[in-house]
């Protein structure tokens, strides 16, 4: 569970001080303002007050209010921000009526009271003749003290625009703050430095990643030449974190790091506290565990507040706890030692939202090991402070780890009761991203108690939540802990095995269950590179098989608990639903025996034996069906490690499965419209490299010449790179020369479930799968052709990552081609010249990219030398089989 932060930076500008800090619940990545109401002496001089308000001025009022506010005190910042909106509304100052609405906008935000807050900020605008409609001042010359709370204001407007899901509007808010900013002068680059990150926050949570990565690394030069500031280590810092949640972890924690040594020589432990906690997280999703608890316990240690210091031991707490979160598992002294410590300063924290949710994310962090009595009084005593503060959410929140307390001890009706609560209070502020939660939680009550509807529709609210999220998933606030395998998979797999245990007529609903675990895989993709990336050109693939392959059956294997599903579409025939009883347990040893076996030299029974079991689990149940239909190609939607293994490979006693169909692969049901490959003028751009650069441990690939030049000998008009030649901004700048409808790419690459460690190589480098897009697509802007085919013959997926193969998926995608065919782990340089001459050949006489991969995958085959699995099995084709 990440804890939050609440961090306070005071910015002195020449002609009024405002204060700034860090809001500790905000979606925005760099802090909104709390606005102080600028003081004159006459019409044109403005200064920081020093003498004593009496109680009923707008400024004491203002004073009052952020003191509130930074307690976490929002119920009462409102009653007086209320109040210094009324003084100065009748004493006619607009300019302090805007502040107090603006900062009341702020508060309201805090306690997730949208409508509340967007009425206050478009009051305050309003009153300082901001136009929404055409997004213009009505203002004719106006003051610098005025512009300044224009800019905040506007800066607030667009974190509550992104908080409610509006990214689009809040990038053109950031963009306006920004520019104000500007007019303002040199001596405002901060607030221009804040408004270009919003707007990066904004674009990142609209799927446009490079934009944002743009802009963060723009930010990043220009902060270099700045002196050493306050402003600056908290800009790092902000730009570490958003670095963090897009995946881009090295530079993170190089900005991170940065931002530490400045606070360290500023002599700063507030910041160096919250700096080292950000760190603790990006090692964490470094999987560097000892480095991450290093970075938490130095947090722990310099924290000049009791609320830091506890947030940075509960994250240190859930690492330690992570590999022992079981009822049967006894905590190490170590981990006892530290629960007992936290547990004496809950008493400590403050009654206010961050408070709040440390006892919280402590409470659900020992939820498995911890006193199951001293987790309820903890979370029934965060029930009251969310009341008595008017958080919602935090009580929503709070109400729903309490009703799992008592889901875990089998209490049904007590946890159904406290979870239809917190779902109640989520979905009437608009809290998807805990309401999903619930709804799932509340589905698994239901399926315990027997109603079996009752849970079906309560996993479709959850499920349909995560979609109206997916835009944003990574993004969520970060008092609810987002894990992918913990927090979003299950939801879809268990929804598939209620569904599959309807009875009745037309029961159960197959297209819905597939179309349910299509959805899992386009999250999985989503999680993959840490935005939406797919939004466009869908298609049925059941339209295109009914009317235009007659001869393509679809497989839709499921791997469930206790057993595996498969779904079988067969053209103009209903969905065909078949059942193996084995445990995922069971199914999973064997897709790891499978991949090992493959490899090994001498291992060609023992990967016969667990081949055949796995085709027996999906193949032989719907054998006489296949037979029957005539169909010659089989396309696979393969679930979960089942993308790991090479499905041609399948064996059912006397032949590989690659003997009787030709075999594609699919991300899902849906992707771009299947086409065949134009055999008329058949062209391709080849690029290779042979000898790898001297910074990078892989092998030579010597034959790679003799594979470019097999290509261009059949047929196919060619336009190489190769070694030197072959280098990533040379690829980008060929691509645009003509309409290439192949790239082949004969390079080392690596399959991973993480984005960051999926890549081709270029002679200068790696090109991760994050920038392949970038680099493929560039000739969007000049060809409006897509490449159809893309070919990578020397890629491998990641040892020791049996989700390696995601990866695979991922490049598919990122790359926009039609098809995609790689291997799944590196094979001979020799083989794979074979190989390649034969695919071409094949593609050349007018064959489907499907059938030309069986045909050279059947001649490597039937050569003695090659007719093991290791040579023929790995080359998997991705996307269009035609």
């Amino acid at each position: 569970m990440h804890p939050f932060q609440l961090t306070k930076r005071l910015v002195r500008f020449s002609l009024t001080h405002v204060v700034l800090f860090t809001l500790a619940f905000s979606l925005t990545l760099i802090p909104s303002t709390f606005a102080k109401q600028p003081q004159t002496n006459s019409s044109d001089k403005f200064h920081t007050q020093t003498t004593k308000f009496p109680a009923t001025t707008p400024q004491q009022l203002l004073e009052q209010g952020e003191a509130l506010y930074q307690s976490g005190r929002f119920a009462e910042a409102i009653t007086v921000l209320q109040q210094a909106v009324r003084i100065s509304q009748r004493e006619g100052d607009n300019l302090a009526q805007a502040a107090a609405l603006t900062n009341l906008s702020l508060t309201f935000q805090q306690l997730g009271s949208w409508k509340e807050a967007s009425k206050a900020i478009n009051t305050s605008l309003n009153l300082l003749g901001w136009n929404g409609d055409n997004q213009k001042l009505n203002v004719n010359s106006p003051k610098s003290e005025f512009l300044e709370i224009l800019a905040q204001t506007l800066e607030i407007q667009g974190g509550l625009q992104l908080s409610q899901g509006q990214a689009d509007v809040s990038l053109k808010t950031s963009q306006q703050a920004e520019q104000i900013w500007k007019r303002l002068g040199k001596q405002y680059n901060t607030g221009v430095t804040r408004s270009r990150i919003n707007q990066a926050q904004a674009l990142r949570v609209s799927g446009f990643y490079r934009r944002s990565l743009d802009i963060l690394e723009e930010i990043s030069q220009q902060l270099q030449t700045q002196p050493d500031s306050l402003e600056k280590v908290t800009a790092l810092r902000s730009l570490g974190n958003v670095e963090q949640q897009s995946g881009k972890l090295e530079e993170s924690q190089k900005n991170l790091q940065q931002s530490l040594e400045i606070a360290q020589r500023l002599q700063l432990p507030q910041e160096m506290s919250l700096t080292q906690l950000s760190l603790g997280n990006t090692a964490r999703a470094l999987d560097q565990r000892e480095n991450a608890i290093a970075h938490y316990k130095n947090a722990a240690l310099i924290a000049p507040n009791p609320l830091t210091k506890v947030q940075a031991q509960i994250n240190q707490l859930s690492l330690l706890v992570k590999d022992k979160n079981k009822a049967d598992v006894k905590p190490s002294d170590a981990t006892s030692l530290l629960i007992s410590t936290i547990q004496s300063q809950l008493p400590t924290l403050p009654i206010n939202q961050a408070g709040i949710y440390t006892r919280i994310n402590f409470a659900r962090t020992i939820s498995k090991i911890g006193n199951k009595k001293d987790i309820a009084k903890i979370l029934a005593s965060s029930v009251q402070q969310a009341k008595m503060i008017g958080s919602e959410r935090a009580q929503s929140y709070a109400l729903g780890s309490l009703a799992e307390v008592y889901e875990q001890n089998n209490q049904w009706q007590e946890a159904q009761n406290l979870t239809e609560q917190a779902l109640f209070i989520a979905q009437k502020i608009l809290a998807s991203d805990i309401a999903y939660r619930w709804e799932w939680q509340l589905g698994r009550l239901l399926k315990a108690q027997g109603n079996i509807e009752r849970a079906i529709a309560a996993y479709d609210s959850a499920v349909a939540s995560l979609q109206s999220l997916r835009s944003d998933l990574v993004a969520v606030n970060q008092e609810v802990q987002f894990n992918f395998r913990d927090s979003v998979e299950p939801i879809y797999r268990e929804s598939v095995e209620l569904l599959l245990q309807q009875k009745g007529q037309e029961k159960p609903d197959l297209d819905k269950v597939r179309k349910r675990i299509e959805a899992l895989q386009l999250a999985e993709l989503d999680n993959f590179f840490r935005e939406a990336c797919l939004s466009n050109q869908f298609v049925v693939l059941d339209k295109v098989v009914d009317r235009d392959n007659l001869n393509t059956a679809i497989f839709y294997p499921i791997i469930l608990d206790n057993r595996l599903e498969v779904i079988l579409k067969l053209p103009n025939q209903p969905l065909i639903h078949k059942t193996s009883v084995v445990n995922r347990q069971k199914v999973e040893k064997a897709i790891t025996n499978m991949r090992e076996t493959i490899v090994e030299p001498d291992a060609s029974k023992n990967f016969q034996e667990v081949s055949q079991k796995i085709y027996d689990w999906l193949i032989k149940p719907v054998e006489s069906e296949l037979k029957n239909s005539g169909v010659k190609t089989l396309v696979f939607i393969p679930d979960g490690s089942l993308r790991n293994i090479p499905v041609s490979a399948l064996y059912d006693g006397k032949e590989y499965l690659v003997q009787k169909y030709a075999i594609a692969i699919s991300p899902g049901l849906q992707l771009f419209t299947p086409k065949p490959l134009a055999q008329e003028r058949l062209n391709a751009l080849a690029g290779g490299l042979s000898q790898p650069p001297k910074n990078e441990k892989f092998a030579p690939l010597p034959n790679v010449k003799v594979e470019l030049k097999l290509i261009q000998q059949s047929g196919v008009s060619t336009m190489t790179l190769l070694d030197e030649n072959f280098k990533s901004t040379t690829l980008r700048k060929t691509i645009n020369a003509q309409p290439f409808r192949v790239v082949h790419l004969a390079t080392h690459g690596q399959f991973s479930s993480r984005a960051k460690d999926t890549f081709i190589l270029a002679a200068d480098g790696r090109i991760n799968v994050r920038d392949l897009d970038n680099l493929l697509k560039s000739r969007e802007q000049t060809r409006t052709e897509p490449v159809e085919l893309l070919v990578l013959s020397a890629c491998q997926t990641a040892a020791g990552d049996n989700r390696a193969a995601l990866g695979l998926a991922g490049v598919a995608i990122r790359a926009g081609a039609r098809s995609t065919l790689a291997s799944l782990w590196q094979i001979g340089d020799n083989s794979t010249v074979v190989f390649i001459d034969e695919f071409y050949r094949q593609l050349t006489t007018g064959k489907t990219t499907a059938e030309a991969l069986r045909e050279a995958q059947l001649r490597l085959l039937s050569n003695t030398e090659y007719n093991r699995p290791l040579y023929w099995a790995p080359y998997v084709l991705v996307g269009n089989w035609l």
